[in-house]
């Protein structure tokens, strides 16, 4: 990070990075989105960042939600050998 003490809209670039992963969940309260997007119109650089981020982290979500189902011998062979391979449940 260039300007890693870098304050824009009372947040440093840290305290956005600390805070991206949570409003990319869309998990912070409203007040914080607020300083949060006002630290990103004038920060360049966490503009950036976290528009990559935020990229990123929606394609492997899009690649997660559609997992290739597994073809029945795969599945079998697999299964078999979690069973061999994980102790059974208590």
């Amino acid at each position: 990070m260039p300007e890693p003490d870098r304050i824009v809209a009372g947040l440093s670039c840290r305290d956005v990075l600390a805070d991206l992963s949570d409003y990319v969940d869309g998990e912070l309260p409203r007040a914080r989105v607020t300083q949060i997007e006002a630290h990103l119109a004038g920060c360049d650089w966490c503009e950036r960042f976290g528009g990559e981020f935020s990229t990123v982290v929606r394609a492997f979500r899009q690649g997660l939600r559609e997992p290739t189902p597994l073809d029945d011998p795969v599945a079998h062979r697999l299964r078999a050998r979690l069973d061999r391979e994980l102790p059974a449940a208590p």
